[in-house]
């Protein structure tokens, strides 16, 4: 997936949940790292699935994993925040 593959109308807060989902492997964790709770990570994350059409985390009581489209993802994501950034 490249960022020419995203619609561009992402909102950065619900890719920057992601990331930090990816980063983590932890809803909680992530949710610290980004000082927001772990209710508004997960509905962060449950929109952009919604907006992309295709499941990015796997969520089990005892883990959470990305799944494929998670880690095509993933590499996108951050590249579309960093430019995000240095504009």
């Amino acid at each position: 997936m490249s960022i020419g593959d995203l619609p561009v109308d992402l909102e950065p807060k619900l890719l920057r949940s992601f990331v930090a989902v990816g980063e983590e492997l932890h809803f909680t964790r992530a949710a610290s790292r980004l000082f927001l709770t772990q209710q508004a990570v997960s509905r962060h994350i449950s929109r952009l699935e919604k907006d992309l059409g295709v499941e990015l985390v796997d969520r089990t009581s005892r883990k959470v994993e990305l799944t494929e489209a998670g880690r095509r993802l993933l590499p996108a994501a951050r590249e579309l925040l960093a430019l995000h950034d240095r504009v």
